[in-house]
């Protein structure tokens, strides 16, 4: 680790988070994996179905990014799921390939014949859930999670078992359901699942430390965003020494979504000083991939791929902007747009916008003008930007400075 983590050419943050009485109980491990789920989890999300052309597609850009392992579907659940991560895994992409099942030996079955390395096998691990979404006696969740993982483990798969709604279950039972798969069954990892989003930073360290207590196995990450805690569940999960993140692109995924790939990464790499990796520079090139093929709309100030993220339009920015230029771009943003693969930070014309905005822009195009003029330009820009609640397009922007200048000449 460098002298000085939280800073670089790339990055700016904060050095409290470098300080001995902050990192002195993390228990980070000695490598962190990405487990992406955004072709099984993500395709959940409601209105988005990947073609198999589609799943290759974002296959392709997740092993160009760097991702360790993909979670390509759930191979029994249609002929064109299993083409498809046939398709994936027989192309050697680079990525570890997994496959998702229920505890069924027809899933175990169907992943074997697709050639996956592991498998992520779900069972139902809360009583309620068990009792009220799936009306099955306790004792069928337990026998079947024994018989189908010790029938993955003879077919010669990985097997992370992933017991759903795990954070909403009493300690004490699931526990003992996940000791008795490992002890009759089999179990290569095991998946801390916060199913509905529901734990709090501040009890995921409680979660992971109670989990360890009983079990000795490599721990994985998949937490949803229902409350918006995904990311920092994450983060939290793995400074006790979960090594494994299950993530999707975007956040995709049911209801609320999973934590998203780039927001884990990047906290990872620039306050914790941890570096994974991925291949940093194609984190804004995926997100735009998903977001074509998933047809979804994505927030324009979304954090770390969001489109208009290093635009800037306040006119104190913007003197900012004029004042750092390139070299000390970090005064301004948290990191350089180039290190994700953003494009270069710009000035934007709108209704926030300041009279150094003015300057910049009548500078981009080889324009003078006087200080009241300025202004008066200015003054356009801002009626323009509030009468039509839109930024400006370079040609309107000259439309106004034209007929400023032109009028004054006049």
């Amino acid at each position: 680790m460098s002298e000085h983590p939280w800073q670089s050419e790339d990055w700016f943050v904060s050095s409290w988070n470098f300080e001995k009485e902050v990192t002195k109980d993390f228990a980070f491990p000695k490598q962190i994996k990405i487990h992406d789920v955004t072709l099984r989890d993500g395709e959940q999300q409601t209105g988005i179905a990947y073609s198999i052309d589609d799943k290759l597609r974002i296959a392709e850009a997740l092993a160009e990014a760097g991702i360790h392992r993909i979670e390509a579907g759930l191979p029994a659940v249609s002929k064109d799921d299993f083409k498809a991560i046939y398709e994936i895994n027989k192309r050697n992409l680079g990525p570890e390939i997994y496959s998702f099942c229920r505890c069924m030996k027809n899933d175990v079955d169907a992943s074997v014949d697709a050639g996956v390395k592991g498998l992520i096998m779900e069972v139902p691990a809360s009583t309620h859930l068990i009792e009220h979404a799936y009306k099955w006696p306790l004792e069928k969740a337990i026998e079947l999670s024994i018989e189908a993982t010790g029938y993955a483990h003879e077919k010669g798969l990985e097997v992370v078992f992933f017991p759903i709604d795990f954070s909403r279950s009493e300690i004490n039972w699931v526990m003992d359901l996940i000791n008795r798969v490992a002890k009759e069954g089999h179990m290569d990892a095991l998946a801390l699942v916060d199913t509905f989003g529901v734990v709090s930073p501040h009890a995921m360290k409680f979660f992971v430390q109670e989990v360890k207590k009983r079990v000795n196995t490599r721990l994985e990450t998949h937490f949803h965003q229902d409350f918006g805690m995904g990311v920092a569940n994450t983060i939290m999960a793995l400074a006790e020494g979960a090594e494994v993140v299950h993530s999707t692109v975007l956040g995709v995924g049911e209801r609320a979504g999973n934590a998203p790939t780039e927001d884990v990464v990047m906290a990872l790499r620039t306050m914790y000083g941890i570096d994974i990796g991925i291949n940093y520079d194609k984190l804004y090139p995926l997100a735009k991939l998903v977001q074509e093929v998933s047809g979804i709309a994505v927030p324009s100030n979304r954090s770390v791929v969001g489109d208009q993220l290093f635009q800037v339009e306040s006119g104190i920015i913007a003197n900012w902007f004029r004042n750092c230029g390139k070299e000390y771009q970090t005064e301004l943003f948290p990191f350089r747009p180039e290190f994700v693969g953003q494009r270069e930070a710009d000035v934007v014309m709108g209704k926030g916008s300041g009279m150094d905005s003015i300057k910049v822009w009548l500078e981009k195009f080889q324009m003078q003008a006087s200080d009241e003029q300025m202004t008066e330009i200015l003054m356009g820009v801002k009626q323009f930007g509030l009468d039509h609640k839109r930024l400006l397009t370079d040609e309107e922007f000259k439309k106004i400075a034209n007929d400023v200048l032109q009028g004054a000449a006049a």
